[in-house]
Order: C-alpha cells, then structure tokens, then sequence
C-alpha cells in the first residue's frame, strides 16, 4: 500500500510535520509494509515555512529588522532555485506587543530583506506567505529595503510604517534591486479584499493590529495617498483584489515588480509537489487541528482531500476536533474521520500529547476504516 500524509499544522500543538511524523506511526502500525510519503500543506499563512521545511526545504537565517526597527533572525527556506519566505518570520504581528502606537509604527522592511537574501542565493522563483503581518504599509517598507525612497515634500525619507505614508510626496525606483525583474515573485494571498474602502485593509484588519478607530482613518488615507502615488509613478491600480492582504503588502510590488497573486495552498502544494504524490499512491491521509465550516473556504486539508477524491483516491482525516458532518467531509471524499477529543480522556490532554494522540487516533480510524 502507498499511503501519502498530507496534513496542516494542529494549532499550539504540532507542526504541519510533526502532524504528519505521527499520522506515519499510527499507519505503520496498522499498515507495517505501507510505502509512506509525507508531503506536510499549508495555505500560505501561518506554519507555510514549517510546511516547506517539513517537505525537504533547506533552512536559511538570515538577520534582519523587525517591525518596529529591532534587530531579529528570520528562517527563510530554499530548493533548488525556489525561495519560500514567510514575512510574518520577519514583519509579524508575534513579534511585538499590539498597541495603537504600533499599528501606525510597524513596517515590512526586514521582509524586503529576505527578499534580497533570496536573491542573493540565487533565486529565480520567490514565493511569499504574508500571513500574521504587523504592518499596514502596502509593502513600501520592504521595497524601501530593495532600494526603493519614498520622500516626502521636502524630500526627505518619509518614517517607516504606514502612518508615514501619509506625508509621502514622491516615489524614486531608480535605486530598485534590478534583479527583481528577473524574477517570478508569487504571493499568496487567500482574501480578496482590496486596498482600500470599508473592505480594504485598514478597515478590516488593522485593528486586529492594536488600530482604533483613529488610527484606521488615518492608516485608510496614508494607503490612499500611497496607491495614488505608485499609480502615478508606474501607471498601475493597486487597489484591486488581493492587495489589501497582509496590511496592503502586495501593494507595491505590484506596482513594481511583476508579482502575482495565487491562492496559498496553490503556491504551497506546487512547492511541495504534492499532485505529484497524489499520482502515485492508494490512500491519502490529512487534517488538522480543527475540521470546520472555515475549512471549507481554501484551507489546505479539504483543498488536500478535494484533489484526492478527483483522483479517486479515498481519504482519511484526523483532526483535533471536526465539527463538520459526516455528509459535508464525504464531499470532499473524506471516507473515515476521527477527532482527538473523541479519544482522549480529557480535553488538555489533544494539546498537551497531540502527538501521542495523533498517532493513536490514527491508528483507531484505519483499524475501523
């Protein structure tokens, strides 16, 4: 039998790898001749890295500036000619403490360093996961790392963060890294929201960032002005789609570079090779730490399990808790599931051993499949 292991990250508990170490054990003890591959998913959001990392990627670390200016290490991975950075390592809202103050101060300059330290390795493709971001800067902080001035009237650099937008007068690319043209950026990013408006970014997600209600006004018309001024230096509308994730981080690089915007599981999967996987094998095993009604809308097990069943191969999930019913996992070809919680004496015991009770939830769900 070759069984393929594909599940995301159990939330405060195991990694996206660690997930699928322990589904490996639990199908091995069940299944001791099984040929296992282990591709560990994401979606482009938190645990992105450690799903690449999980999957062979090699690690890098690299120093850079925080959000609010203080040095940190960030972990950035390569294969081959394949650059996966995941900005929150180096932009993210874990690395400070959320406050009003904060949300107009953050920016995403150490990202634009990993940006270069990726070309610096030789990188032809860069795939950005810019989820759990700390910034609302349109991404200017990062392209100011790639050589990008933003000057005010008196043609000063303007501060970093997005409040500093607010007085940007003038844009100067001429110091821009050229190697950016050169390369394919992809950025995931899984809303649809724009820019800017009552469903744009400042509205929507600045105050999970520390915003009130002033500090979104003012953090709306700081993008304002930012969107008019990359409009009028390169003739591109980035109020569109997409570019309201991540505080606006896709923003400026589209405007400025030729990136793309993909949905995360996508990016990751292609990354991975997962469909590759999915071609050579006779049960597919995925989850995560918590099969709902969210899952439903582009997270990486059901997108895993929707593939899977197009395939036509049968599917089995193990998950922290499943609140979906039976009827709504068999559509996505889910053909066993088990929830933690349904085996554990007590409920702490699904975070504090999950990988104990991966592997031996596992194990119960193929012995009754």
């Amino acid at each position: 039998m070759r069984v393929v292991i594909a599940p995301d990250k159990f939330k405060g508990s195991l990694t996206s790898a660690e997930a699928a170490a322990a589904m490996a054990e639990g199908v091995l003890a069940v299944y001791p001749e099984a040929t296992v591959t282990v591709v560990p998913v994401a979606d482009g959001g938190e645990g992105t890295l450690d799903a690449a990392l999980g999957a062979g990627a090699e690690p890098r670390t690299a120093r850079v500036t925080g959000p609010l200016g203080r040095d940190t290490t960030a972990v950035w991975a390569l294969s081959g000619d394949t650059a996966l950075i995941e900005t929150a390592r180096a932009s993210g809202l874990v690395l400070l403490d959320p406050s009003p103050e904060t949300a107009l101060a953050a920016g995403s300059y150490g990202s634009g360093q990993l940006i270069a330290h990726a070309l610096d390795a030789g990188a032809k493709t860069i795939i950005l996961g810019i989820g759990g971001s700390a910034m609302t800067d349109g991404g200017s902080g990062a392209l100011c790392a790639l050589g990008l001035k933003i000057l005010d009237r008196d043609g000063n650099p303007v501060p970093p963060g997005g409040a500093g937008l607010l007085n940007a007068a003038s844009v100067d690319a001429s110091g821009l890294d050229p190697r950016l043209a050169g390369v394919d950026l992809r950025i995931a990013a899984d809303v649809r929201n724009p820019l800017l408006g009552y469903e744009g970014t400042a509205a929507v997600f600045s105050g999970q960032k520390g915003a009130g209600a002033a500090e979104q006004q003012l953090l709306e018309e700081a993008l304002d002005n930012w969107a008019r001024l990359l409009k009028e230096a390169t003739g591109v509308d980035v109020d569109v789609p997409g570019a309201g994730a991540a505080g606006g981080f896709p923003s400026g690089f589209l405007a400025f570079t030729g990136a793309s915007l993909h949905p995360g599981f996508e990016l990751l999967s292609a990354f991975t090779g997962l469909d590759e996987s999915l071609t050579r094998c006779d049960l597919v095993l995925t989850g995560e730490g918590s099969l709902d009604n969210q899952s439903r809308y582009g997270k990486a097990p059901l997108e895993v399990a929707a593939r899977a069943r197009d395939a036509g191969i049968p599917v089995v999930a193990v998950a922290g808790q499943i609140t979906l019913t039976p009827d709504q996992l068999q559509e996505y070809g889910i053909v066993a599931a088990v929830s933690l919680l349904d085996v554990v004496q007590r409920p702490q015991d699904a975070m504090s051993q999950a990988a104990k009770y991966v592997a031996w939830a596992t194990r119960q769900v193929l012995e009754g499949a």
